[in-house]
């Protein structure tokens, strides 16, 4: 019972070589293998990823020559402005000296037209240059009329009026010496007309006052004072519906520097 035959252990082989393939057969399968298709399109990837990254970097060398022709381009349009605007900032300052020398010379020349034409009229009253109407008195800046005619404070301001003129003024030193100068006597002046009487006024201080007339005149009677001048000392009141001359002043008319060089009209002919 316990001798194992040839025989027996050959059948033993046997089975176990018959189990070990069917264990193979059923329990691990061998993997298949790759088709031909899974090849082609792992090569087909492979070459877009190859022409994705080669098209990237050609746009990438193209924008990099872009950026840098552009930014030189800006550079060149930066510093054109900036040139630009130094000529610009050169001229306008080259304008502003060329502007304020023409004002001098334009200032210095209507100062000797102006002095010119004085002279002139000292010689020649009506003289073309001069710059104030016919008859009327020349000084400084203003126009000078005398009215002999006796009328109230409010009919010799409406005479002035008339000739776009206004009662005399006396607001200035020079004014002040121009009129001692002229001898004016007994005249109505531009002062404001008072309600309480003064007799007079010192006419060296009352230049610098605040009476001269600046209020409305329509309604003057018997109980309101005007200033008017007596002698080359006193500013005197009296009412205002009494008669005195007439004195008038206008601003004069700025000296034309060719009125200076001609007496006569030119006629027209060569």
């Amino acid at each position: 019972m316990s001798e194992v035959t040839y025989a027996d252990l050959k059948f033993q082989d046997s089975s176990k070589i018959k189990c070990t393939q069917n264990f193979d057969q059923v329990g691990v399968k061998a993997p298949p293998a790759p088709s031909h298709g899974w090849h082609q399109r792992d090569l087909a990837l492979i070459l877009l990823c190859l022409l994705l990254m080669t098209g990237l970097g050609v746009l990438g060398s193209i924008f990099h020559k872009t950026s840098k022709i552009e930014t030189e381009k800006f550079k060149n349009l930066q510093n054109l402005k900036e040139e630009l605007q130094r000529n610009v900032s050169l001229q306008l300052t080259y304008n502003m000296d060329s502007f304020k020398k023409i004002r001098n010379l334009s200032i210095t020349l209507q100062e000797m037209a102006t002095k010119l034409c004085y002279e002139l009229c000292r010689k020649e009253p009506e003289h073309k240059c001069k710059p104030c109407p016919k008859e009327w008195i020349w000084h400084e800046d203003h126009c000078y009329k005398l009215f002999k005619k006796y009328d109230t404070w409010q009919k010799s301001n409406m005479t002035c009026s008339a000739h776009n003129a206004s009662l005399l003024k006396i607001k200035s030193k020079s004014v002040l010496e121009f009129i001692k100068s002229q001898n004016i006597y007994n005249y109505w002046l531009g002062l404001s007309p008072r309600k309480t009487y003064t007799k007079y006024k010192n006419l060296d201080e009352i230049f610098i006052s605040s009476d001269w007339f600046t209020r409305n005149t329509n309604e003057l009677n018997d109980g309101m004072f005007c200033g008017y001048t007596r002698n080359t000392k006193y500013v005197f009141y009296a009412s205002c519906t009494s008669s005195k001359d007439t004195v008038c002043e206008k601003l004069a008319n700025p000296v034309k520097i060719e009125s200076t060089l001609m007496n006569e009209e030119p006629d027209g002919s060569m």
